[in-house]
């Protein structure tokens, strides 16, 4: 709640408020929105490093917290914001002073640093409560992440609710209090529940240890690799079993890197590595062919927050008395994905368990890809209604003067409802991906994976939107995204995007078929298979008929 209360009503914010242009505000909030996401990375590595995903959390809570109390602050104050200026064209209004700009965005940016602690934790947190060698928590657990982004998404509905009307009728300072204190309030339960929790310690900073795989792979680039795995150097099992740790076995993907368990004399970390240590580094790095075909649905995301609610602007918000504020209808976005994930949970994977046997219903990149489909529909669709509220702009003559077009705000919901359907699909499957497919020592590091990718996403979303405009600006041309969107082309730009898409999902496709999923660390999954084999054709231990 907290942090939708904030971005999804912030280009407002930028444009009626600080008096910022369309294409200077958007920025804006794609590059903090991307810096929201980037931090995790710093997060996670600090708290599998050194502090612990529980206390790396409530530092991290403690920052975010006086962000938001600061930023609630500059949107209070007289002296901390420009006066009011009702001229339509923001061009004409007196700019925000360097003072207001500088401790408006270092309010918005130390909230980004304090999440950058609590998003890649808090979800980690949660999923270790779950004991992996217990099949009936297994099972819990492969639902965890539903539930988890359904929680999310509740927080998320209020802000995009009741918070945005708030903020738009009743005024920014309570509009931003209330997520305030709500962020508090949330804060002092988690803390309530310490001593219920199971804690994992830290395991030393994974970096270093990837690195040290690296760097030794490659000084030894020219030993041979022994045929027989069990020459390689590996630590005994009691080892890994006071640690708390698993060992994983020696596989050959990614063959080169087992160079650096390769016996050649010397024991220096940076020459010798485990058969472990070179594996978690392979899970890693088997991921990030993954994680860069996620970049383009992540880029789709952030227009959500900004185009969309930009075109909201121009159309008719006016149900009697009511006035609908724009960013409100991201609220649909909220309630299409909660709908989906129950759906999904409770009715689609039961479905696809007695088709395919597996305990998800689909693999976690099967459902990943029918996200990134949807996202194909969703800027199709945008661009064929951008289109048609840019003829009926031109038919009432509000072109030029960029009034009001006389149509309803509704028009845009389909693009909304069928982005909440991309999240249930692509943003839970992502999220428990990285998780799942992260090593047991770098979970942390993996939960980040997934918002790096959303970082990203809006830092390309910023280039995507500044490289168009300037490009369609030259030679005299008036550009596709101006200030006045009735004289812009958004629907050329909505196209260009679903190009974008069809061509990153065929590379995913490509990616997808050669990646190769770890070995479980437990039987869980071969428990859970045997029960629905079981259920499905009244066997047990015996090969199910064939399909």
């Amino acid at each position: 709640m907290a942090y939708y209360g904030i971005s999804t009503n912030l280009i407002i914010y930028l444009t009626k408020k600080l008096h910022q242009g369309t294409v200077t505000s958007s920025n804006n909030v794609t590059n903090w929105v991307g810096t929201i996401w980037m931090t995790p990375v710093l997060g996670a590595y600090i708290a599998d490093a050194h502090l612990g995903r529980y206390w790396t959390f409530v530092i991290a809570s403690a920052i975010y917290l006086s962000g938001m109390i600061i930023l609630t602050l500059t949107v209070t104050l007289p002296g901390l914001k420009p006066p009011h200026c009702v001229d339509p064209n923001v061009a004409d209004c007196k700019k925000a002073s360097t003072l207001q700009l500088a401790l408006f965005f270092g309010a918005l940016y130390t909230l980004a640093v304090g999440t950058g602690g609590t998003k890649p934790n808090i979800s980690t947190i949660g999923a270790d409560q779950f004991d992996e060698f217990e099949p009936k928590e297994k099972a819990h657990k492969l639902s965890f992440f539903n539930w988890w982004m359904f929680s999310i998404f509740l927080g998320t509905l209020f802000a995009n609710t009741v918070l945005v009307y708030i903020q738009d009728n009743v005024g920014w300072s309570l509009g931003y209090g209330l997520p305030t204190v709500g962020l508090a309030i949330s804060i002092l339960i988690f803390l309530s529940g310490t001593s219920f929790y199971r804690h994992k310690k830290p395991s030393g900073s994974p970096f270093t240890r990837m690195a040290r795989v690296i760097v030794a792979a490659l000084k030894k680039w020219s030993v041979p690799i022994p045929s027989d795995p069990k020459e390689l150097y590996e630590l005994d099992l009691e080892q890994y079993a006071k640690k708390g740790k698993y060992r994983i076995d020696s596989t050959p993907s990614l063959r080169f890197l087992n160079k650096a368990c390769v016996k050649t004399g010397s024991t220096s970390p940076w020459m010798l590595c485990s058969v472990t240590q070179v594996e978690e580094t392979k899970q890693m790095l088997r991921m990030i062919p993954i994680l860069g075909a996620t970049f383009v649905p992540s880029t789709m995301i952030a227009q959500i927050n900004t185009l969309f609610v930009k075109q909201g602007t121009t159309l008719m918000r006016t149900i009697g008395n009511f006035n609908i504020p724009p960013a409100s209808l991201a609220g649909f976005v909220t309630i299409s994905m909660l709908v989906c994930v129950v759906l999904y949970d409770r009715f689609f994977v039961k479905m696809m368990q007695r088709w395919t046997g597996n305990p998800r219903g689909i693999t976690l990149l099967q459902r990943m890809g029918i996200g990134m489909l949807f996202h194909i529909l969703i800027m199709i669709i945008a661009s064929l209604t951008e289109m048609h509220r840019l003829r009926v702009a031109k038919d009432h003559g509000v072109v030029e003067s960029g009034k009001q077009v006389p149509l309803s705000i509704f028009t845009l919901l389909p693009q909304f409802i069928l982005m909440g359907t991309a999240d249930a699909f692509l943003e839970v499957a992502k999220i428990e991906f990285f998780y799942d497919q992260a090593p047991e020592s770098m979970k942390s590091l993996g939960t980040s994976y997934s918002m790096t990718s959303l970082g990203i996403g809006n830092f390309l979303s910023s280039f995507l939107l500044s490289t168009v405009s300037h490009i369609t600006e030259e030679h005299g041309n008036k550009g596709w995204i101006r200030n006045n969107l009735n004289a812009s082309h958004l629907d050329y730009y909505y196209a260009f995007f679903a190009i974008l898409n069809f061509l990153n999902f065929i590379c995913f496709v490509v990616v997808a078929k050669f990646y190769v999923y770890k070995a479980e660390v437990s039987d869980s999954m071969t428990v859970l298979r045997e029960e629905l084999q079981v259920s499905r054709y009244g066997v047990h231990n015996q090969e199910a008929p064939s399909t």
